[in-house]
């Protein structure tokens, strides 16, 4: 059975108990009872190469000896044990001394069982347990079960302020290019789709056999809602980060003055939360001069922070931010003089459909030199498309374009460059639009005239034809 169908079961199952309400509750009940068996999966794998490892878990709760048996304890024993010993025990882990402990102990801390039925968790866990996570071809089927469970968030909340299009995720790596033994940062990393892409950029362009114990030095990410924080653990350790440099924290929540040298990175690549506000007194955390309480903000004056010189970063913003004044303005000047913006790269409306309708950017810039001019690329839609939707999303090949264009820039109907003296002019507003655009519209339109000419084409056929069917049909009657 493929692995979707398995967790579309689970799912099923889920409803029929009292205690989960909600697609929410769903999740966070399966992501719990995923990373102890993902978990479990890779305590074999360091069982069979170590044969000193021992593991943090206390032996009762290990997956193996309370789940992995089909006829093992259910109904009321099982609920018992689930909620008076296996979570009371495992959230007391995060004041262990060990770092595994630890990572079990943050994961448990704000999680929860919702399911009152011990009969049904049975269910839950022996469909889970048709799911072998040590076999390479279902860990990576598995990315596209996330994938999943991310979209069935929509109907929660606001699913969209930690989900990214995995396209989107793919390009902005695919472009900042992070390199083996580099520092690699997400400061709201939500399910990890950033931080995993840059496992994955990095594993194809480096064989050698330290790049998993690099990479779990220089991978990083905070995320500060529990639900995607035990997802990002998971996803991690599922991509070979045995023990995920997470931490279940506001990174805003750092006074600007508590940042050292040693605290900056080499790469940092995210999608912050835009369109909400930070709660009272986050905002004394920054400079007085950029103080907001608007999230996006902060996140770009923190990502200046956190930088090293020649550091790189590409991060995405709303409309409003480029063309936003006050704070806002301040904010833009301060990036636009200690770094290199170098590269705009306008979204059409849709790509983050079905959670918000709000047109975005990806800003790609450089810190330790002030800008001279900055290159914008209108993505266009695909042929045929006016609008991206949860059926027809955006696509990584949809960027071939951009990747084509990006290191031999020269103007098109989709790019344009833009002096560092004009947006001075322009009080710091990047909202630019295509200079071009006027052709691109007639470009469209032309478009639009020969498909509605083909469609009356069409139209006239098959009139035809329900004249010649109706005609044969009277003459026979």
């Amino acid at each position: 059975m493929a692995i979707s169908t398995t967790v579309k079961t689970i799912q099923d199952i889920m409803r029929k108990d009292a205690g989960v309400d909600g697609d929410a509750q769903r999740i966070s009940q399966l992501v719990w009872m995923i990373f102890l068996k993902v978990l479990d999966a890779r305590e074999e794998e360091y069982e069979l190469f170590d044969e000193d490892y021992r593991s943090p878990m206390p032996e009762a709760l290990r997956w193996r000896n309370w789940a992995a048996d089909a006829e093992g304890a259910t109904g009321d024993t099982l609920l018992s044990f689930v909620e008076t010993t296996l979570f009371p025990t495992l959230k007391k882990l995060r004041t262990a001394t060990d770092a595994r402990s630890q990572m079990i102990g943050k994961v448990f801390e704000d999680a929860y069982n919702y399911m009152k039925n011990g009969t049904l968790i049975r269910q839950v866990i022996n469909k889970l347990n048709e799911i072998d996570f040590n076999q390479a071809k279902q860990k990576n089927q598995f990315g596209d079960v996330y994938e999943k469970l991310l979209k069935d968030l929509q109907s929660a909340g606001n699913a969209g302020e930690y989900y990214t299009p995995r396209a989107v995720t793919q390009f902005i790596v695919d472009r900042v290019q992070p390199q083996l033994g580099e520092g690699v940062f997400d400061p709201a990393c939500g399910t990890g789709g950033f931080l995993t892409a840059a496992i994955d950029y990095i594993n194809r362009h480096h064989r050698s056999a330290d790049v998993p114990e690099t990479l779990a030095h220089t991978i990083r990410g905070v995320e500060k809602k529990p639900l995607p924080y035990h997802l990002c653990v998971t996803n991690l350790i599922l991509h070979g980060i045995d023990l995920p440099a997470l931490e279940h924290d506001n990174t805003l929540a750092q006074s600007w003055q508590d940042i050292h040298p040693e605290d900056q990175v080499d790469v940092i690549v995210t999608n912050p939360p835009f369109g909400g506000m930070e709660e009272d007194g986050i905002e004394s955390n920054f400079r007085s001069a950029y103080r907001t309480r608007e999230t996006a903000d902060l996140f770009l004056v923190r990502i200046m922070d956190l930088l090293k010189d020649g550091g790189r970063a590409a991060i995405v913003l709303p409309d409003g931010t480029l063309f936003g004044e006050g704070v806002k303005t301040r904010i833009k000047e301060q990036l636009l003089s200690t770094c290199n913006l170098h590269t705009i790269v306008r979204l059409p409306n849709g790509v983050f459909n079905p959670y918000t309708g709000i047109k975005t950017n990806l800003l790609f810039f450089t810190k330790g030199e002030p800008t001279a001019e900055v290159w914008y690329y209108e993505h266009p839609y695909p042929p045929g498309y006016k609008s991206y939707s949860k059926t027809k999303p955006i696509r990584f090949e949809e960027f071939k374009p951009e990747q084509a264009w990006w290191d031999n820039r020269e103007e098109t109907e989709f790019a344009w460059r833009v002096p560092i003296e004009e947006i001075k002019q322009r009080g710091y507003n990047l909202d630019i639009k295509n200079p071009h655009e006027e052709d691109i519209e007639h470009a469209d339109l032309e478009e639009m005239l020969t498909e509605y000419q083909q469609l009356m084409v069409e139209l006239a056929e098959t009139r035809d034809k329900l004249k010649f069917e109706l005609k044969n049909s009277l003459e026979r009657g």
